[in-house]
């Protein structure tokens, strides 16, 4: 049956680094401007890293965050979701910061430790215009992305009163039952934003048996209790995206999560991704969802209580 199909646009992100694409976004205006594009392409969401203007490293000082959330409020209506999972580098006070501080309707919460191996990129990039490039890559083949369990109820406890849901990022099967364990306490409620990751080095493949591995598995632990997403890393970006349609979920872009549009040739923005994708979702007979039914969708508090 035709359904209303969320796009969530990751427009940065922390992985990527600008020497990889001219058309990432870097400074505050760009990531605004890309947010308030994608938006207007039909991301219902757009989920929001910060980057140092001159260098592009990422940064996750509020002060970093405040000029784009709000060039993003006064252009557009979309979902604002903050990210906790800030750089890999960083510890989590430094990464909750900004959720904390602005008390979005929704923040990405990571759901588990794991290798994030980035040092691949080495073999397709020969000079960097930034002296933190290389070693950011570098040091990935030594530097696990930390959420212990206390990290993850420090996350969920620090933006509780603020009424902020969560973009549950789930980068294998162990981290649904994470967010199980979570839920059977009480510390997280739903209905549950689930985001399965694939295609990222440390964690679950994009093999179509894995990604519908990963959506059996919520079904039997969170049953009608929980809103599913997926997105591809890389190459995988489209074909796990008609996947996930298909069965019955969302999908999120953007150039965070891949910096192509097709083989060999490079996105010139993110909102040429979600456009994309949108053709893909209304080619299987689905309609995009706006902001305001995404908001319904995942009982969010709303845009007017928000901290920018």
């Amino acid at each position: 049956m035709p359904r209303k199909v969320m796009i969530t646009c990751a427009v940065t992100g922390a992985i990527h680094t600008p020497s990889m694409s001219p058309h990432l976004p870097v400074t505050p205006t760009e990531i605004a401007q890309a947010a308030v594009g994608a938006a207007e392409a039909g991301a219902a969401l757009v989920h929001i890293h910060a980057r140092d203007p001159e260098t592009g490293a990422p940064d996750q000082s509020p002060e970093a965050f405040a000029p784009i959330l709000g060039v993003i409020r006064q252009g557009c209506d979309a979902v604002v979701n903050i990210t906790t999972g800030g750089s890999p580098a960083m510890l989590v006070e430094e990464r909750v910061r900004p959720a904390q501080t602005f008390a979005p309707e929704v923040a990405s919460l990571n759901m588990g430790t794991m290798n994030f191996g980035l040092y691949p990129m080495l073999a397709r990039y020969q000079t960097f215009q930034h002296d933190w490039e290389r070693p950011f890559l570098e040091g990935s083949v030594d530097r696990p992305f930390r959420n212990s369990f206390k990290d993850i109820e420090y996350i969920l406890r620090s933006c509780a009163e603020n009424g902020t849901r969560f973009e549950v990022e789930c980068y294998d099967i162990g981290h649904l039952y994470t967010l199980a364990h979570f839920a059977d306490r009480g510390v997280i409620e739903p209905p549950f934003f689930v985001q399965s990751v694939s295609g990222l080095l440390g964690g679950i493949g994009a093999h179509p048996e894995d990604v519908a591995h990963m959506k059996r598995t919520a079904d039997r632990l969170f049953g009608d209790d929980y809103l599913w997403s997926v997105l591809g890393a890389g190459k995988n970006q489209m074909a796990v995206a008609a996947q996930s349609v298909t069965l019955g979920g969302h999908v999120r872009v953007g150039l965070e999560d891949s910096l192509w549009i097709a083989p060999g040739e490079l996105a010139t923005s993110n909102a040429q991704q979600v456009a994309k994708a949108r053709g893909l979702i209304e080619s299987l007979g689905h309609e995009v969802a706006t902001p305001a039914e995404a908001r319904e969708m995942l009982r969010l508090k709303g845009g007017d209580r928000v901290g920018f």
